[in-house]
């Protein structure tokens, strides 16, 4: 076939077509996979020089998800046709049920042209998707990009069609493939005697289908383990979990190893405490909207009980979760948490672990000074690549209050690269967090895939504290069906190679290793362990542990069980308390305790890092291919003499800082301690990054987010370092001359920061940036006024802060939920991409050409109430900033107001007076 279709370019043939459908298939006649046939084209027409001289197309019966189609036209393919797909969609067009599904209404009745174009849409959109987790923007630059890791490709199978991509573990052969198409096309030939297609159960479990470790069976072991536990009966029934689990067919990299101990077995007694081993364990960050607020609670308080973590996720916790219960009555019910069963005096319901995702949902300086870590969400172990996603439907009004959006409007977390475009950024984040709450440990967390390694250097350089490598296998359900499948990689390849990099360069001794992904038995932990991991995170293992069926109807609302749902009659059902949860992390450690002393070891510290006790599994049979190779998982560096590495700093320290001298101020410390007002002022410089968080953490510590009646009035003079004001708090008030940096403002929940030139400035401020990038970044509440113009990102995911500039670049107001910003001058491009509350104010006479009109819509300011609000803004802004603009505009007044454009949501397109109503309910709450 290569020869053929090179002799064919030779000859002046510009497009190419691979088809299997054009030589028929018969009992003699099988077909190539048309990946490895597109690949092994493209790349013989490239060691040919011919490749830029034609396109390929294939013609396909073997495509149909949008997987399918991004690694087709990922390795050469230019058009794909999907003929078989569309042929199974004309057939279910014309079938009488689903006529009369049409004719009963119970259809959209459409043509057949219709159907079919809406499933070409459907591949697009999908394809969009990915090109978007990819940070690309054309199909041009996707195409042939190779960017894929295989997983089970032997290396002959990569250089013949797939040259270039990384396979780690080899795998398949060519041999192996044609064996798996022969075996395939055995089903039809000679005669084909099924009835209807066969469902494997790829996403949803089946009976008889792809086998699921999270299967009806091994809950309903696991919830008779937990239940059972507490009357001394417990570890039989986790005993038939666990049978369960080690005798699946190998379904993970890890099923192919087995223990290798170098010393003999000793005495359990002679084994770390449970308690000890309880401490390295955390739940996976599963939001509160992800959850109903029952689960996640629940999972909260057990974690406390055993001294392990839980994490918030994204989208903040209701600040009644940081106080311990004092009066929890016989039933286990309390005052402030009468929804939750089992309870005990002393429990408390805060979150260990507080998740920083990219959306900072709900991220305010109080939740930030409650947790014990602070986790940087860069990627999400089940969707690496995306933003995270809660329907609609899922934002109750209870859901809505804690992220500060409104109930019913979907909310999406941006991707990383809204505010985090390289390591230095990375790095600046974690910086804000050992500002604001200097005792916490930062981690971040990173999704397990090729270059893992060469990334966490970067993040140990950072002086994140922890690393966490999540595997392919984590989500809650909820993920999008596209996204389920092939993103992401085992935590085992990400966790050996993030090892093996910091060992080799020094760095191991820097951040702690948590693996996360599917996690579910001690046999699992001491695996982890010996790769390399410290610490371990459990997802929806510890759902099923509170109740959880695995219904996979998370995004839908409808959990039947009352785990994944706002729905109040549906979370009355939700049957979990701390204790079940507790019982199973108990026996956990307890088989891992089992397995220590089975290898003659004292403790977890002992193994960690000692992949010299496994080895490849003799008895594990592949039905695909015997030809993987585990090197990668075995050969780590030698830890056995030197253990030091495994001494790890507290916290990490951001050193001497200027916030330091602020808060030793004998003025500031008593305006802090007695809630009165000073005035002071100081020189700044470039270096002086994230000025004002540490103030802030200290009053949040104190006084809570609203809880401080003082003012604190900071004057500065030069150039602000990156992060100025961020998670500035109410009662303090920043006033900068001169100029700031990126993330001006960040997370800010109330207070002011004022921004003005120098007095001796020479140039027009309105012309001119005073702030950098991404300012107002996740903004919880607060005023901004900048007279100068702003960079790219502007008030990206507000949500109640208000703002004043005088110009801005690119993507202004991007995923804005709330808030009211005003400009005074010209705009970037694609502004209100993903905004679903708050207002705009734009004095850009091209601001139609350079609006995102996906869901926003821009009108003049016809409204009282409208130009009421505009025009007190720019008041205010020229009172503290003397700006000439805003000058201007007041004094000509009724010819500049109707120059404004007024962005807005379309809900509120109709009545901006609402809006307007909605924005001061959002402040005040």
């Amino acid at each position: 076939m290569c020869a053929e279709a090179a002799k064919k370019v030779e000859s002046g043939a510009e497009i190419l077509i691979l088809s299997d459908r054009t030589a028929p298939i018969d009992e003699k006649t099988s077909y190539i996979p048309p990946l490895l046939a597109v690949g092994a084209v493209h790349h013989h027409l490239i060691r040919s020089h011919l490749r830029l001289k034609a396109s390929i197309v294939i013609d396909t019966a073997q495509c149909w998800s949008t997987h399918h189609f991004a690694c087709l036209i990922g390795y050469g393919a230019s058009a794909v046709c999907p003929y078989l797909a569309l042929e199974t969609i004309a057939q279910w067009w014309i079938e009488p049920r689903t006529q009369k599904l049409m004719e009963n209404g119970k259809l959209e009745a459409i043509s057949l042209e219709k159907a079919l174009i809406n499933y070409r849409k459907s591949v697009e959109a999908g394809l969009l998707k990915i090109l978007s987790k990819m940070g690309i923007s054309l199909l041009s630059s996707y195409h042939g990009a190779q960017i894929f890791e295989a997983i089970g490709l032997s290396a002959d199978l990569v250089k013949l069609a797939f040259n270039g991509t990384t396979s780690r573990v080899g795998g398949l052969s060519i041999a192996e493939v044609a064996q798996e198409a022969i075996a395939f096309h055995s089903k039809a030939f000679p005669n084909l005697t099924a009835k209807k297609l066969e469902n494997y159960g790829f996403v949803n479990y089946r009976p008889g289908g792809e086998y699921h470790m999270n299967s009806p069976e091994m809950a309903k072991a696991l919830h008779k383990a937990v239940a059972a536990h507490s009357q001394g009966e417990g570890y039989d029934h986790y005993e038939t979990y666990r049978q369960i689990l080690q005798q699946r067919p190998v379904t993970a990299l890890r099923d192919l190893l087995e223990f290798n101990s170098d010393r003999a077995s000793i005495a359990i007694e002679a084994v770390e405490s449970i308690e000890s081993i309880l401490q390295r364990f955390c739940t996976g960050g599963m939001s509160l909207g992800a959850l109903g607020r029952e689960a996640h609670e629940t999972l909260a308080i057990a974690m406390n009980r055993i001294g392990g973590k839980s994490n918030s996720g994204e989208g903040g916790e209701d600040p009644i979760r940081y106080t311990s219960l004092s009066d929890v009555d016989e039933e286990g019910h309390s005052v402030t948490m009468p929804h939750l069963n089992g309870l005990k005096n002393g429990d408390t319901a805060n979150s260990a672990i507080k998740q920083i995702a990219s959306g900072r949902f709900g991220v305010t300086p109080e939740y930030l000074m409650s947790g014990k870590q602070l986790e940087i969400k860069m990627a999400q172990g089940a969707k690496p690549g995306e933003g995270g996603q809660l329907p609609g439907k899922k934002v109750s009004p209870y859901i809505a209050m804690l992220r500060r959006s409104k109930p019913g409007v979907t909310l999406i977390s941006p991707p990383p690269h809204h505010d985090i475009y390289s390591i230095e950024d990375l790095a600046q984040l974690i910086y804000d967090l050992h500002q604001i709450n200097p005792r916490a440990k930062v981690s971040v967390k990173l999704v397990a895939e090729i270059g893992i390694g060469t990334i966490a250097a970067g993040v140990a350089k950072a002086n994140a504290d922890i690393i966490q490598i999540s595997g392919h296998d984590g989500g809650t359900g909820a993920s999008p069906l596209s996204s389920i499948k092939h993103a992401g990689s085992p935590w085992e390849l990400g966790v050996t190679e993030v090892h093996r990099m910091l060992m080799e360069n020094q760095l191991r001794h820097r951040v702690i290793l948590r693996a996360d992904g599917g996690l579910k038995t001690g046999w699992d932990i001491l695996m982890a362990a010996l790769m390399g991991a410290e610490e371990f995170g459990f997802g929806s293992i510890s759902m099923i542990a509170e109740g959880c069926i695995m219904a996979r109807v998370c995004h839908t609302n409808n959990c039947p069980v009352g785990v994944a749902t706002q729905q109040e009659r549906l979370r009355a059902r939700f049957p979990g308390i701390p204790a079940h949860v507790v019982n199973f992390f108990t026996l956990v450690a307890e088989e891992t305790r089992q397995l220590l002393a089975k290898l003659g070891y004292h403790s977890l510290n002992e193994v960690i890092g000692r992949a010299d006790l496994l080895k490849v599994r003799s008895d594990a049979r592949l039905t695909k291919t015997e030809s993987l190779n585990l090197d990668c998982l075995l050969n780590l560096p030698d830890g056995r003499s030197d253990r030091s590495w495994l001494q790890h700093e507290e916290v990490h320290s951001n050193g001497a800082v200027l916030d330091d001298d602020i808060l030793a101020d004998s003025e500031i410390k008593q305006a802090i301690e007695q809630q009165g007002t000073v005035s002071k002022t100081y020189r700044i410089v470039n270096t002086d990054r994230s000025v004002g968080a540490r103030i802030a953490g200290v009053i949040a510590q104190k006084y809570g987010n609203d809880g401080f009646e003082g003012e604190i009035k900071l004057n500065f003079q030069g150039a602000a370092g990156q992060s100025f004001g961020a998670f500035n708090l109410p009662g303090v008030n920043l006033h900068l001359e001169g100029e700031a940096n990126d993330y001006v403002g960040k997370g800010i929940y109330g207070g002011e920061i004022v921004i003005l030139p120098p007095q001796n400035a020479n140039y027009q401020p309105e012309d001119n940036a005073i702030i950098g990038n991404t300012c107002l970044y996740g903004a919880t509440g607060g005023v901004l006024y900048a007279n100068g113009r702003a960079g790219e990102r502007f008030a990206v995911r507000n949500s109640t802060a208000k703002a004043v500039i005088e110009g801005a670049g690119d993507h202004l107001c991007e995923y804005m939920t709330g808030g009211v910003i005003v400009v005074l001058g010209s705009v970037g491009r694609n502004v209100g991409a993903g905004m679903t509350g708050g207002l705009a104010y734009i004095l850009d006479p091209s601001l139609p050409e350079k609006l995102n009109p996906e869901i926003v819509k821009i009108q003049r300011v016809g409204t009282a109430a409208g130009a009421e609000q505009l025009k007190s803004l720019i008041e205010a802004h020229v009172e503290r900033t003397n700006s000439p603009k805003g000058k201007l505009i007041l004094a000509n007044w009724d010819s500049y107001l109707g120059q404004f454009w007024q962005v807005v949501p379309p809900s509120e397109a109709d009545s901006p007076e609402a809006q307007i109503s909605a924005e001061k309910t959002l402040t005040s709450v």
